[in-house]
């Protein structure tokens, strides 16, 4: 590995970029169709490395720079910087700064998979519950995840730190309209508390597109009309709801779980 270049100053441009892209809502652009991220955690950075992504700039803090482990982690970053852990303690949005963070293009988006089992995404605002689902999403085989416009920008600092590096190994699209549903062949499956069907008892087809909609409004009715099936989560304990995380995890497991019986 090269020798890291030092960073002594909180106003230079490397910094105040990440700064920026530290605390901000959304990425930041670098041109008409180029815009890129801040990873921060060694969990993350890792995370990316594994699945193959390639970071174009690290920062580490001097204390940091002593651990194997991280070294070992920025191993093949072209661009290293350390610096003080005063200065990373400064651009970090974390409580306990992590000591370790990546700067990375993000991937412009292939072509959407009609047949693929997918996530769709109206309009959540909480971006612990979009991570949350991303997680979940990529556990359980469903490899394209869908956000209509007015859901959380999926690669903003706080759904990366909730999606613990779930992004890398899904297909992302932002900003959809509905008329971008148009082109997927497998059926939108949703949640209702009006549905007659209950999950637990209705035969989910596989491949499938799950709906989850904002955490207040729930799905759009618009949306839900397009659904084949619309279901209701069994909650004997009497609550009103499931948060949406929540809801999405039991969908996903229930789809999974009825795909492997088949088997």
């Amino acid at each position: 590995m090269n020798s890291p270049l030092r960073i002594t100053s909180r106003d230079n441009p490397l910094l105040v970029r990440v700064r920026k892209l530290a605390r901000g809502a959304s990425v930041r652009r670098l041109g008409a169709a180029e815009s890129e991220m801040w990873l921060e955690g060694e969990h993350l950075c890792a995370a990316l490395k594994l699945r193959g992504w390639q970071a174009t700039q690290a920062l580490v803090s001097e204390s940091a720079w002593l651990q194997p482990r991280v070294r070992e982690v920025v191993e093949g970053v072209l661009r290293v910087a350390v610096i003080p852990d005063a200065l990373f303690a400064g651009l970090s949005a974390l409580e306990s700064p992590a000591g370790i963070g990546f700067l990375c293009p993000v991937p412009s988006p292939l072509a959407m998979r009609p047949e693929a089992s997918s996530v769709v995404l109206d309009r959540l605002q909480d971006p612990g519950n979009v991570g949350s689902i991303l997680r979940t999403a990529a556990a359980m085989g469903f490899t394209q995840v869908l956000a209509m416009r007015g859901t959380v920008a999926l690669w903003s600092p706080k759904v990366l730190r909730a999606g613990m590096g779930a992004h890398f190994g899904l297909m992302l699209y932002e900003g959809l309209q509905p008329a971008d549903l148009d082109v997927l062949k497998v059926p939108m499956l949703g949640t209702s508390l009006q549905a007659q069907a209950m999950l637990h008892s209705s035969a989910l087809p596989s491949p499938c597109a799950w709906v989850f909609g904002h955490e207040g409004r729930g799905v759009d009715p618009g949306m839900l009309a397009r659904c084949a099936l619309q279901v209701r989560i069994a909650q004997p304990g009497g609550e009103e709801s499931l948060n949406v995380a929540a809801a999405a995890a039991v969908c996903l497991y229930e789809s999974c779980r009825q795909a492997l019986a088949g088997r």
